[in-house]
């Protein structure tokens, strides 16, 4: 197995010198962190994933989740993990000193769950629904919910999880059924079902706490009657010992990847004994649940790219080690075989793998600091930062997961047939990432989110702060004599996203909805392909004004000129894609909208 996971240069170049986290310390709640002691962090964070995470990829994929008598049992190291994540503060590190957390940038926990999920991404879930679980109850629960979870949780002493989805609802959240019955006590008896919940039971810790989306008797219809509730697997009792809540685990879902980590059947309420604890006003529970999901969404996002540079640096390591042929050109049968690193369509490969993964880690970053200034902002300025996270969410969710599955299916092909064996991680890096675009909302859904709603809130207010963004970084490039062209690249497609943009919106306010939607999808690469495609301006106009200065070391130079001669790969093999699609997006027939005569069902 690669022994490199990610590349902290690269990350360190991204939170310090391009997006110049350190800068955030200038506010009061990040006052107390400097510049050296958040880069003392992203070292801390990367020495306990190569010591607790790393070694145990393969193993915990290996042995999986077991499932008996109601008992999961999962990988002995997943305690270790939630101990010394929560040892170190790690779960949570973004939250306030009085809820227990160290009052990190969300960037620089972002930057952190990349760490993680590069070196284990079977491992790194369980401490991180458990931090969005306990922000949830930090954010709206009352001071008794507070006092009763979150310093369990953010120790890693009880685990967290988000329980939406059920069975006859799936992702359509206005048909969930389970029930919540206010009782004398000032509790909700709940019962109900609940499906795919991650890190949702398992032997080796203390308690579970689920927040759980249900329905108020006699609530409202749709989303306006849903609620949220802490539902623990074991709850306390008055003389502060636990007993069990009525919450049963049906069983585990065995899954194409991601095996070590546990995602289970639930049943709620089956002796009618299962208490639940509202968070909150009643039938709010979905706006509530929303912040864990955005959040999640973008952990999700950085899985995608986490998972894709691990599968990059293993793929590179095999390409400059593996020898095979000759490069075309030298038939000389007498020399040895050149390495496959050497080969033009090998590199085009390993090229397209580090573009994607630096591209959309930068991206979902940039996401990140939006969070941050959105959050230490007032008045304009904080509402400009919210409308900037807002949009960007969906995106970085979706497209670093579908280009990252792309590149991990890259560095399988780079191995070629060794790539599809067990005896390198290519396959299980593949398997693994293959849940991304499904999670937290399929990248269908996103897509959707992204053109009905996020493009359109507040009259385009969101899209238009974004291309004036994206407007400032191809201006900063066109100065650079070496980057001018590739700036009036991004600017033709930055003109082509917004005539497509409108062009759509014709069609919806002629009323044909399900026809503007219809291709959101294909909206939502051609959006990811310009998005990142800023980002690598953005560095490589770093990059170029870094080696512009001068007096530099070797290394330094080299690593700016990678930058550069990046970017210009991303144009090249990537962001011309743009044409075709925005020619899908404007065509004039409609091929996948439901009509009288459906040739699909003429098949079956």
């Amino acid at each position: 197995m690669a022994s490199t996971y990610i590349d902290t240069r690269n990350l360190k170049f991204t939170l310090f010198e391009l997006l110049k986290v350190q800068e955030l310390c200038q506010y009061e709640f990040f006052a107390d962190h400097e510049h050296e002691t958040l880069e003392m962090m992203i070292d801390s964070a990367k020495q306990i994933a190569d010591e607790h995470f790393f070694p145990f990829l393969e193993e915990a994929d290996r042995k999986g989740v077991t499932y008996e008598n109601g008992t999961v049992t999962v990988h002995p190291q997943v305690k270790k993990v939630m101990e010394v994540m929560g040892e170190n503060g790690w779960i949570g590190p973004t939250f306030s000193y009085e809820d227990g957390g160290m009052q990190l940038p969300h960037t620089l926990g972002l930057a952190a769950e990349f760490i993680f999920n590069a070196a284990n991404n079977n491992f790194a879930g369980y401490p991180g629904l458990t931090a969005g679980a306990a922000k949830l109850i930090a954010s709206f629960g009352s001071d008794e919910l507070k006092a009763a979870f979150i310093e369990k949780m953010t120790t890693g002493k009880w685990q967290g999880t988000m329980a939406l989805t059920e069975p006859q609802a799936g992702s359509s959240l206005s048909d969930i059924t389970t029930s919540a019955t206010p009782m004398a006590d000032g509790t909700y008896r709940i019962s109900g079902t609940k499906i795919f919940i991650s890190s949702g039971d398992y032997t080796d810790i203390e308690n579970v706490v689920h927040l759980m989306l249900a329905r108020i008797d006699d609530a409202p219809p749709g989303t306006k009657g849903i609620s949220l509730f802490v539902v623990p697997k074991h709850r306390m009792t008055e003389g502060g010992n636990l007993e069990y809540n009525d919450v049963t685990t049906a069983g585990v879902f065995h899954k194409m990847g991601q095996n070590g980590y546990a995602t289970v059947h639930l049943v709620m309420g089956e002796k009618d004994d299962c208490h639940g604890y509202l968070v909150g006003e009643a039938n709010r529970g979905l706006s509530y649940m929303f912040q864990m999901m955005n959040g999640a969404r973008l952990a999700v996002g950085m899985t995608g790219t986490a998972i894709a540079s691990a599968a990059y640096h293993a793929s590179l390591q095999y390409a400059q080690e593996r020898p095979q042929g000759r490069r075309w050109g030298d038939r000389d049968l007498s020399k040895g075989q050149t390495l496959i690193i050497n080969h033009p369509d090998v590199r085009r490969m390993l090229m397209s793998q580090r573009a994607m993964v630096e591209g959309t880690l930068s991206l979902i970053l940039e996401g990140g600091r939006y969070l941050d200034l959105e959050h230490v902002s007032e008045g304009e300025e904080r509402k400009k930062y919210n409308l900037l996270a807002e949009i960007l969410t969906p995106i970085t969710k979706a497209y670093p997961t579908d280009a990252g599955l792309q590149s991990v299916s890259n560095g399988m092909q780079v191995l070629g047939g060794y790539g599809y064996c067990e005896d390198f991680p290519l396959e299980q890096y593949y398997r693994d990432i293959r849940i991304t675009p499904l999670y937290e909302g399929t990248n269908g859904i996103q897509s959707l989110d992204l053109l009905g709603r996020k493009v359109t809130m507040e009259n385009g207010a969101a899209f238009k702060l974004l291309m004036g963004e994206i407007g400032q970084t191809v201006a900063a490039a066109s100065s650079h004599d070496d980057l001018r062209k590739y700036a009036g690249k991004l600017k033709a497609e930055i003109d082509r996203l917004i005539d497509v943009t409108q062009h759509l919106s014709g069609i919806a306010m002629k009323g044909q909805v399900e026809l503007f939607l219809a291709d959101a999808t294909i909206y939502m690469e051609l959006f990811g392909l310009v998005t990142v495609a800023w980002q690598w301006l953005k560095q490589a106009t770093l990059a170029a004004e870094k080696l512009a200065a001068g007096n530099l070391l070797a290394e330094d130079t080299a690593f700016y000129e990678g930058k550069i001669h990046t970017m210009k790969f991303f144009f090249v093999y990537e962001l011309t894609k743009c044409i075709g699609l925005v020619e899908t997006l404007k065509a004039e027939e409609s091929l996948t909208v439901l009509t009288d005569k459906d040739v699909l069902q003429e098949q079956v």
